[in-house]
């Protein structure tokens, strides 16, 4: 009943109490009840949870909304409904920073096919391995360009595999799924899915994936919700790190970016595609099943 109360609460400089008491089923007199409590204790409660929340705001470096800071809260045993989260970030001032708008920079070829769309938006998996997407981004420094070019398992969406340079050819995407390679097991024909960047189509890239085994995949070229779950990961990297952070030399956001991806999103970032787990959890969670079973 709380957790009603709460959202009551939250809400009612946008709607009149009396119509979220009909709405949410609970009368006006239990409503009023809760809010007049004692007011140490309640008081002393959301002050306590208050500062929580900043230190959870504060540890994500400001990228956590109300809803991942609630699940964090959550795990830490704390007893907290999502609508007073929200409520008490509201009144903080607590606003997590916000992505960009998408650009399309995919640079195709035009003479060169590609395989097909082996994976139809679908950015799931039954187990590690058996689903791969990868991209490359690009990040300025005061020394030039870094490029970027990641591999995620679509079952934990761990980042596995991950290359930077100063070039963004063919070479860059065949080193970062080498190091996915020796991260993950890979199935037999596991999908490696991309778009159809100059990079991808290229007949290098064709003869590494038929030499490892691996089904090429590609979206459609412009189009980023074919290849959504890459893009949603350079959005939260860029988003979150990238454009928070200034970069003298190459080394410095090769460092950086580096440690974000391990530390920060593979191992420290609640993900909501996985039931709001980090992929480490989710990745290491499987293999524990298997042994236990």
């Amino acid at each position: 009943m709380s957790s009603k109360y709460e959202f009551i609460e939250g809400e009612k400089a946008n709607y009149p109490i009396v119509k979220m008491c009909r709405w949410a089923n609970v009368s006006r007199a239990g409503f009023y009840e809760w809010r007049n409590r004692p007011a140490s204790a309640t008081a002393a409660r959301r002050e306590v949870l208050a500062a929580r929340i900043v230190e959870i705001f504060d540890d994500s470096d400001s990228s956590y909304g109300y809803r991942r800071v609630h699940e964090q809260l959550m795990r830490e045993g704390i007893d907290a409904g999502p609508e007073l989260v929200r409520s008490i970030m509201r009144a903080l001032g607590l606003v997590a920073c916000q992505p960009k708008p998408y650009k399309a920079t995919t640079l195709s070829d035009p003479d060169v096919e590609g395989p097909a769309d082996l994976v139809e938006r679908d950015f799931t998996a039954d187990a590690p391995g058996v689903k791969l997407v990868g991209d490359i981004t690009y990040i300025r420094t005061w020394a030039g360009w870094v490029y970027l070019a990641t591999v995620i398992d679509c079952y934990s969406k761990m980042v596995v595999g991950y290359a930077m340079a100063d070039h963004m050819r063919t070479s860059l995407v065949t080193q970062a799924l080498d190091m996915a390679r020796s991260n993950v097991k890979l199935s037999k024909d596991c999908i490696f899915h991309s778009d159809r960047g100059s990079q991808y189509t290229s007949n290098d890239m064709a003869v590494y994936l038929e030499r490892h085994g691996l089904r090429g995949s590609m979206g459609r070229t412009g189009v980023c919700w074919d290849n959504a779950l890459a893009e949603s990961f350079f959005a939260s990297l860029k988003n979150e790190f990238v454009y928070r952070t200034v970069f003298p030399t190459r080394r410095k956001a090769i460092d950086g970016i580096a440690h974000w991806i391990e530390i920060r999103y593979n191992r420290k970032r609640l993900h909501s595609g996985i039931r709001y787990r980090t992929p480490f959890e989710a990745h290491s969670a499987y293999y524990a099943d298997i042994q236990a079973a």
